[in-house]
Formats: C-alpha cells, sequence, structure tokens
C-alpha cells in the first residue's frame, strides 16, 4: 500500500504519466563534478615553466613564419561542403541497401527517385560552374 502511494504522489495531472526527473539531474550533477574534478587535477600536477618558446606558435616543432590570417579562396569551402553533402547521401543510399528486402518496390522507387534529385543537384552544380576551380576562359599554362 506504501508503494502504491509514492507511484501516485509522483503523476501528474497530463494523463496520469510519471514522469521522473531524478536520472536526468544526478546525470548533470555527475558531469559537472567530473569536469570539475579534471579541471582542478589538471592545475595542480600540470607543468609550469616559463621558457623562452613556451609561448611561440609552432606547427609540427617548426616555427611559424608570418601570419596566420591569410586569406583562402572560397572554393576550398565550397568543395568541402559538397563532399560532405555527397558523402552522407552516399550513408543514405547504403543504408538503403542494407535494408533493401525490407523496403520492397515502393523503397526501390524512393531511392531511384533519392539517386535522381542527387544527379539533378550534380548536374546543377556542374552546370552553375560551382565545381570549376577556375573560370572559363583561365589559361591552362597558368595554372601550372
Amino acid at each position: 500500500m506504501a508503494s502504491q502511494s509514492i507511484v501516485e504522489s509522483e503523476r501528474q495531472s497530463d494523463g496520469g504519466k510519471t514522469v521522473t526527473i531524478w536520472p536526468l539531474a544526478v546525470y548533470f550533477a555527475a558531469v559537472i563534478i567530473i569536469v570539475a574534478v579534471m579541471l582542478s587535477l589538471s592545475y595542480v600536477l600540470g607543468q609550469r615553466h616559463a621558457e623562452p618558446a613556451t609561448g611561440a606558435p609552432f606547427e609540427s616543432g617548426i616555427v611559424s613564419e608570418g601570419s596566420a590570417q591569410i586569406r583562402i579562396s572560397v572554393k576550398f569551402y565550397l568543395v568541402a561542403t559538397f563532399f560532405v553533402v555527397f558523402d552522407l547521401e552516399a550513408v543514405f543510399i547504403l543504408l538503403w541497401a542494407v535494408a533493401g528486402r525490407e523496403l520492397g518496390w515502393a523503397g526501390y522507387r524512393e531511392v531511384l527517385i533519392f539517386i535522381g534529385v542527387l544527379t539533378a543537384t550534380l548536374a546543377y552544380l556542374w552546370r552553375t560552374g560551382a565545381l570549376d576551380w577556375y573560370p572559363a576562359g583561365y589559361d591552362a599554362k597558368r595554372r601550372i
């Protein structure tokens, strides 16, 4: 009888569903404690030295020369974005291939439409010149 009153006290007026949030609160507290302990330990146990090269930036053991504030062409970002988009679509097609038998003909039609949209997108990108690294009419000898 006592356990029944505990369950009834946890019920809310939204249809009698039991809502408990204490596991989330415990998880949140555990994460905060772990982060605090890790930061404290790194501060206490970390190395402290003030050599001349301590604050110097380096890349793979080589001191960098020049400014890190260089201008990078937008083409790099476009190619990276296209790669991520089309790579993600390849994952979707792979997942369809794994579940192809269960999906049947309806799934087959859907993946054909999906591949058709991808092909149309690739054709659009190609036609608008988004995949061209150099503008039209650019001298091929100057590329090298």
